[in-house]
Order: C-alpha cells, then sequence, then structure tokens
C-alpha cells in the first residue's frame, strides 16, 4: 500500500469529480506532473516538513494494483525513495479514508500499520 495526505476539501472535490487530482499542499497534479505518496513509514515526516498548522487532514490508502495511472518509487535523494503516481488517482484505488488525529502539541499522529 502506499499512502497520500489530503485535505478534505481535496477528498470531497474527488468524489464529486470521479478522481483524486491533488499532489501535495496547495499543488495540484497538473502543477507538479505527479501525485506525492509516501510509504507509512514516511508519513509522519511529510507531515512534519509541509503540512504543519494545516487544519484537518485525512490519511489517503492507496492499493498502487488498483491504479489506472502509472506510479513508482522515484529517488528524491541518494538512498531515498518515495512513491509518486504520474495521472489522476482513481476513487476505487483508494481503499481506506482516515482522519488524522491532532496531539496536544499540534503534530498529527499517524495511524500504526
Amino acid at each position: 500500500m502506499i499512502f497520500h495526505i489530503s485535505s478534505p476539501e481535496d477528498w470531497q472535490a474527488a468524489q464529486q469529480s470521479g478522481d483524486y487530482r491533488s499532489s501535495t499542499r496547495g499543488r495540484t497534479l497538473e502543477d507538479e506532473g505527479f501525485i506525492h505518496c509516501s510509504r507509512l513509514d514516511q508519513v509522519a515526516g511529510v507531515l512534519a516538513a509541509y503540512y504543519a498548522g494545516a487544519g484537518p487532514l485525512l490519511l489517503l490508502t492507496i492499493d498502487p494494483a488498483l491504479l489506472t495511472s502509472d506510479w513508482r518509487d522515484d529517488e528524491i535523494a541518494p538512498g531515498v525513495f518515495y512513491p509518486h503516481v504520474y495521472g489522476p488517482i482513481d476513487l476505487a484505488a483508494v481503499v481506506g479514508v482516515t482522519p488524522l488525529g491532532i496531539d496536544a502539541d499540534g503534530s498529527y499522529v499517524v495511524p500504526s500499520a
């Protein structure tokens, strides 16, 4: 499984349009050329680096076998790989939607496997 951090608004827009096209906070698939995803063990770092103070967020669980768009693990730094989806994410490929809790210190709580 791969994971994507979404705002509730972006997820709602996807349900209305039929596919998901938000790449990352404030950026679309069209802006980036792909949709940023993570492995579960990478989610906390992405949240801390890019989503501090973003408010309510959802964690989308994506089954890559159900995607019709191409995806791959891209090396973003030596030995550091992140999954990227090179097209819209089919709603049928999203097999879970989990609201992320927020701790008293403002950090997001990532669900365990």
